[in-house]
């Protein structure tokens, strides 16, 4: 039977929620991020036998420091670099940090700028 469960997150609980995670044999699927209108949101997937747990923080904007999680789980400092250069998230003690480099683009965190469906959105 296939499962899935989401729960919101504190940025202070996530190094203890991802040892958990980790402790309990848990795989890590996946780490994305999503600008909205208002705020940013992380989302961090695990799997376990076809069990689907994801853990989203949400940030008022991108100047909150994010505790990397590549100490436990190593190959996430792929995800953590792509959110820092995209988004302009700084993520804080990354095993392999590419220091804004990871991605070359003509605008700097251009995920992280107001767009004008964003813009139209919080008129509304």
């Amino acid at each position: 039977m296939n499962q899935q469960t989401y729960t919101d997150i504190e940025v202070k609980d996530l190094l203890s929620t991802a040892s958990r995670m980790k402790d309990a044999g848990q795989r890590l699927v996946q780490i994305c991020c999503t600008k909205l209108p208002d705020r940013l949101e992380i989302h961090y997937s695990f799997d376990k036998d076809y069990a689907f747990t994801s853990f989203r923080l949400t940030l008022k904007d991108n100047s909150t420091i994010v505790p990397s999680i590549s100490k436990v789980y190593w190959n996430s400092f792929h995800y953590e670099n792509e959110i820092h250069d995209l988004f302009g998230i700084k993520v804080e003690g990354n095993v392999v940090d590419y220091q804004g480099n990871f991605y070359r683009t003509a605008i700097k965190t251009p995920f992280n700028i107001a767009t004008p469906a964003a813009e139209g959105e919080k008129k509304s």
